[in-house]
């Protein structure tokens, strides 16, 4: 019998990701809180729909969450106030949770706290590599959980996948979502910096990205953002609203921490006025607009 899997949250990541598990045999039921993005997913994948969290999950082997931030995947495990909706009102015993949202590390550790005593295993498996990473296939995927179910839910994410790693027990996987946003802000800073001084010396993209990418200046932003930043280009990808989102959450394991983080700090300040310029759902690259030469 194939593995019955329930994905919740067809958004621009969740879409792509539940349509390769739609396309590698399992069977699938989706839900999505705008009913009619689930719909036109079923007229491109072979799926079910359910129209609560609570019915989705029903007969589920492995649930999949991936949506927006700390509250809207309390409100789908848990349901909505004064509702009996949500994931945990109607699992089966040793269901497996996955949850690809991006959120504290402490409401996963909350979570898997409710699912020991509905007799689940949860894992925080939040993704890097964007909506063009969800639709090719080729995630990186960093989970917290313990190596069983790790083990037992690998399979199924290397239908979207291309690099999954246990970090450590829950929890874990996020603080290393944490570190790739806090990796991802600097080196962002550090290009945007670089492209604005290649710019006011008149040198092109192209040139400067063929002859760096090898180098030690070599990174995924220079390979797939310089050629968009240099032509102000910025209308895709992840977006600033979400890395402030992200970054917020940096900021408070940083103080539990003690750990100082000032370039993310630095940075975040430069994201918040361009939010206020109407950059919210800019991508990210869009850093580079802090510099007057791009004004």
């Amino acid at each position: 019998m194939a593995t019955r899997i329930s994905f919740l949250g067809l958004g621009a990541m969740g879409y792509p990701m539940a349509g390769h598990l739609a396309d590698k045999g399992f069977e699938v039921t989706v839900y999505n809180r705008t009913t009619a993005v689930a719909e036109k997913w079923l007229t491109q994948y072979s799926g079910q729909l359910a129209l609560t969290p609570a019915l989705a999950v029903t007969n589920a082997d492995v649930v999949i969450t991936c949506v927006g931030n700390d509250n809207d995947v309390r409100s789908i495990y848990c349901g909505s106030q004064n509702q009996n909706d949500g994931i945990f009102s109607s699992l089966q015993d040793n269901t497996i949770l996955i949850d690809h949202t991006t959120t504290s590390a402490n409401l996963a550790c909350e979570l898997a706290q409710i699912a020991q005593q509905h007799q689940a295993h949860f894992m925080d498996a939040p993704v890097s590599g964007g909506q063009i990473g969800a639709e090719k296939g080729c995630l990186t995927i960093m989970v917290g959980g313990d190596k069983t179910t790790y083990q037992q839910a690998q399979p199924i994410m290397q239908s979207y996948a291309q690099a999954i790693s246990l970090i450590g027990e829950v929890g874990y996987g996020q603080r290393c979502k944490m570190i790739n946003q806090l990796c991802i802000t600097g080196i962002l800073q550090g290009l945007s910096e670089a492209l604005s001084f290649a710019k006011a010396s008149g040198i092109d993209a192209e040139t400067v990205v063929n002859t760096l990418q090898h180098g030690a200046a070599g990174s995924w932003q220079m390979v797939n953002r310089t050629e968009t930043m240099m032509k102000d280009q910025f209308d895709f990808g992840f977006a600033v609203d979400w890395m402030r989102k992200d970054l917020a959450i940096c900021f408070d394991e940083a103080e539990r921490l003690q750990v100082k983080l000032p370039l993310a700090e630095l940075v975040d300040q430069a994201y918040k006025k361009l939010q206020t310029n109407g950059h919210g759902r800019s991508d990210t690259s869009v850093l580079i607009k802090q510099f007057n030469n791009w004004k």
